[in-house]
């Protein structure tokens, strides 16, 4: 006789495998057998190594750079479908090129909308992403959207983990003041934002602090972490005007190594007591200063929640601390 579990598959896309892989452990199932193979040239070819026929299919992927991971999902998703999946979910736990959401100037394309309208035409039923660089990337879908927040890791270290007295919520920009207000009112506290002025991205011309510091442990918010700069400049000015401590909580850690500069170097120079992550973008080395929280729960949580037709509603920071889900720290090899 089937169970519930013998029609549900999680698989894996190569950019995201050990988080797939704790995913389907939460869950309670092996992770789906797939392979990819490689031509010479360097095109590559998924399969999946199983049969899905009639199943829901999970697959599990952040679009991070190179392009080809996007292009991996895409494939993956038409595999699925002409292999008669009943239904095909991408779990997109960093979704890429959402900073382009927008003409910000002439002649640019709109990127986010572009990789929605592909994700669609290869067949994806639903979509399950995480802190989105903005909630408008929603509406760019015809098909249901779960969008999942950062806060439902972040909240519950807070309040259990660290150890300071007088806490205060910052925005790097902003644009982040919203996250930081809600952050703010759920645990009772205040918050402050800076002002930033960029010359060209990845490039900050100038910025200013809005807002009293003084004596205060203040945690910097943001979804991604890129360069680095504005964070550490953030972490500048505000350690300058009177906090007591300042750390950085942010949801994806693209931490580039580029023209730039190394990301992770910057952070570890800086006067940042430690930045917080989460594990939706593997880490490139290491760093004292810098711990991964899993959200291999929270997606496990949120594939229970689709696979029992229930709502997500539970998985937010309030009900999770509520029910006690862990906040363990992962070290992200």
């Amino acid at each position: 006789m089937q169970t519930k579990n013998d029609k549900v598959f999680i698989f894996a896309g190569r950019a995201t495998k050990d988080l797939a892989t704790r995913v389907a452990e939460n869950y309670g199932i092996e992770l789906g057998k797939s392979e990819v193979f490689q031509y010479a040239d360097g095109e590559f070819q998924p399969s999946f190594e199983e049969t899905i026929r009639g199943g829901i299919v999970f697959i599990i992927q952040s679009t991070i750079p190179p392009t080809d991971n996007l292009f991996e999902l895409l494939m993956m998703i038409d595999a699925a479908k002409r292999a008669s999946a009943d239904k095909v979910v991408a779990v997109i736990p960093y979704y890429g090129f959402a900073r382009q959401d927008r003409k910000d100037k002439p002649h640019v394309p709109i990127a986010s909308k572009l990789i929605a309208d592909m994700l669609q035409a290869s067949g994806v039923d639903r979509v399950v992403t995480m802190d989105l660089h903005a909630d408008q990337i929603q509406g760019f879908f015809n098909i249901p959207v779960d969008h999942l927040f950062g806060s439902s890791i972040f909240m519950p270290y807070i309040r259990e983990a660290l150890n300071v007295e007088d806490v205060m919520f910052a925005s790097p920009d902003l644009g982040g003041s919203r996250r930081a207000g809600m952050y703010a009112k759920t645990m009772g506290n205040s918050f402050v934002m800076c002002y930033k002025h960029r010359n060209k991205p990845n490039e900050i011309g100038e910025m200013r602090l809005i807002g009293d510091v003084e004596g205060k442990d203040v945690i910097l918010l943001d979804d991604i972490i890129d360069t680095g700069s504005t964070i550490c400049k953030a972490a500048e000015i505000i350690k300058q005007n009177g906090a007591k401590s300042v750390r950085a909580m942010i949801t994806h850690a693209v931490l580039s190594n580029g023209h730039k500069g190394d990301a992770i170097e910057k952070i570890e120079n800086s006067v940042l007591e430690e930045l917080v992550v989460s594990d939706t973008i593997p880490l490139r080395r290491q760093s004292p200063k810098i711990h991964v929280l899993p959200t291999d729960w929270l997606l496990a949580e949120s594939i229970r929640c689709i696979v029992n037709y229930e709502s997500i509603d539970n998985l937010y920071e309030n009900t999770i601390h509520r029910k006690g889900i862990p906040h363990k720290l992962h070290n992200n090899n």
